[in-house]
């Protein structure tokens, strides 16, 4: 008997345990955070990088922001709040981004969302440096914001910078000491990355490598029939208002973003300048 009463007394605590609990999460606020995950799973609260670089003539792209909910799923939708934080970004609303919206909707039953950010590839100054966009998930009637800012805090730093790559090293005769204008005509020009002659096998990618610098040969030598024979890229050739002959060659998707071509009359030919001011010969 005494053994009955004491089964009921552990199962009554474990029974009122288990309530407590249930009550516990059902009455908690339901937080929100940014869900980014390294690869090992684990939480990852280091800032995103991009580049606009390997996509030439792209003036904007979305950069979508994963967010996940602490708590339950409601029959509703429900709204949070995300925003700039001023101190710790450097991009500048309309030349840098879109503004964000006043809020975001996470629809009802769900647990997880993503939210776009646009951002913008208009200023020049992208291709020397890089700007950096902070965003916070903040509190509101819907979430609060009870977990760790470093869960709901996201710094995206972009530009539109090219860096020297392994292989330009091995096509220098070709493609001349680097500049990051040639490197950009290049990737406009279809190209990809080249290939190492020295890699296992590397010899099987020479075909491929010849081709994509005969584009380019192609199109630097003559930038007026390349712009005519791909309307679809959507560059065009202006000619400058200061009374010379040269052109400005971009696209028009982002018309900011200009490369010099300058008329040399010793040749009667037209060459692009690269960013020290020097022919781009091939």
């Amino acid at each position: 008997m005494k053994k009955n009463i004491c089964y009921i007394f552990l199962l009554s605590v474990l029974l009122f345990a288990c309530k407590k609990d249930d009550d516990f999460a059902y009455n908690s606020p339901d937080n929100i955070y940014l869900n980014y995950f390294d690869e090992d799973g684990v939480l990852d609260t280091l800032p995103v990088t991009y580049s606009f670089a390997s996509s030439p003539g792209l003036s904007r792209d979305t950069v979508w922001i994963p967010v996940t909910i602490s708590g339950k799923r409601a029959s509703k939708d429900r709204k949070f709040v995300l925003t700039e934080v001023d101190s710790t970004s450097t991009a500048v609303k309309d030349l840098h981004y879109e503004a964000l919206k006043p809020y975001y909707i996470m629809p009802a039953d769900s647990g997880s969302i993503k939210v776009p950010v646009i951002i913008r590839n208009i200023d020049p100054e992208l291709a020397n440096k890089s700007v950096a966009l902070t965003i916070r998930i903040v509190g509101n009637e819907d979430f609060g914001q009870g977990l760790p800012i470093r869960l709901r805090t996201k710094t995206i730093f972009y530009s539109n910078r090219l860096e020297q790559p392994s292989w330009w090293i091995y096509w220098q005769g070709n493609l001349g000491p680097y500049s990051r204008v040639t490197h950009q005509l290049f990737l406009i020009s279809g190209g990809q990355d080249l290939v190492n002659p020295g890699a296992p096998n590397g010899y099987l990618q020479i075909p491929r490598t010849l081709y994509y610098l005969e584009n380019l040969r192609q199109f630097v030598k003559d930038p007026f029939t390349w712009v005519s024979r791909n309307p679809a890229k959507g560059y065009v050739l202006t000619k400058r208002t200061d009374g010379t002959n040269d052109y400005d060659f971009y696209n028009t998707s982002s018309p900011e973003i200009k490369f010099y071509v300058k008329y040399f009359p010793q040749v009667n030919g037209y060459f692009f300048i690269n960013e020290a001011g020097s022919q781009i010969v091939m």
